[in-house]
């Protein structure tokens, strides 16, 4: 949990900013297969043939091959943002505007009794008009636009990658199918149309790493993923009908 305030025109909100995505991968360490032991990382100098601690590291930018200009603590702790900085509002937008592949990480808004009427009220507009918060702001030591969001009663604050970050090319785009293809792809989409529930998703493969690794605490072999070979049929029309039939059986 991270404290910050909501900078709105005048209005200064404190809140409580709490990330909501929890990392549900299995830890596993790395061992030495011979003996069992856990591996430690060692920091070598292959110039000095030594283990360097880190009170002797300083990082280095190579600007030209083998040429570094070289950072220290002291350095850094002059550029360094200050976590204090306000969510600074600059401006609310449609989110429709937004494409979703700017998200980053999600943050879940609270606030103390002594400030929920100003957080409410917050709240009540971003409802009532329908947009978002656009803002700025700094999270640890790294600086962020970010918007605020009104989701199912709640404020959640998504963090943004900036547009040099988005790795994506603009693709064209020619249709060259037929009416009958195209008419059948619409009526497979159709056919398939269901709703949106996170609940029912689950991480599949996880499941089977907890499982793996209680058959290997008991003593199990473990038990291979048996997975069902896909149909292939080249023929588009073919392919397009086939599956229409199956999704209706």
């Amino acid at each position: 949990m991270t404290k910050k305030a909501i900078s709105f025109g005048l209005v200064h909100i404190p809140i409580d900013l709490n990330p909501i995505i929890i990392n549900n991968d299995t830890a596993f360490n790395q061992l030495h297969k011979k003996c069992g032991s856990r591996i430690k990382y060692q920091k070598i100098c292959p110039h000095c043939k030594e283990e360097v601690k880190s009170k002797d590291i300083i990082k280095g930018y190579e600007y030209s091959e083998d040429n570094y200009v070289t950072f220290e603590d002291k350095d850094f702790e002059k550029l360094k943002l200050s976590n204090d900085t306000p969510i600074e509002i600059i401006s609310f937008v449609d989110m429709k505007e937004v494409d979703p592949i700017y998200f980053e990480k999600s943050y879940h808004l609270k606030t103390s009794k002594t400030s929920s009427k100003a957080f409410e009220l917050f709240k009540t507009a971003l409802k009532k008009e329908g947009k978002v918060a656009l803002a700025k702001t700094v999270i640890g030591t790294k600086f962020y636009y970010c918007l605020i969001r009104f989701e199912k009663n709640n404020l959640i604050l998504n963090t943004l990658y900036f547009d040099e970050e988005i790795n994506l090319e603009n693709d064209k785009f020619e249709e060259k199918f037929s009416k009958e293809e195209i008419e059948l792809a619409a009526k497979l989409i159709k056919a398939m149309v269901g709703k949106f529930e996170p609940h029912k998703y689950k991480d599949e493969y996880q499941d089977k790493i907890k499982d793996a690794i209680e058959q290997k605490i008991s003593g199990e072999e473990i038990k291979a993923i048996k997975t069902k070979p896909q149909k292939s049929v080249n023929d588009l029309m073919k392919a397009l009908k086939m599956s229409l039939k199956e999704v209706k059986k």
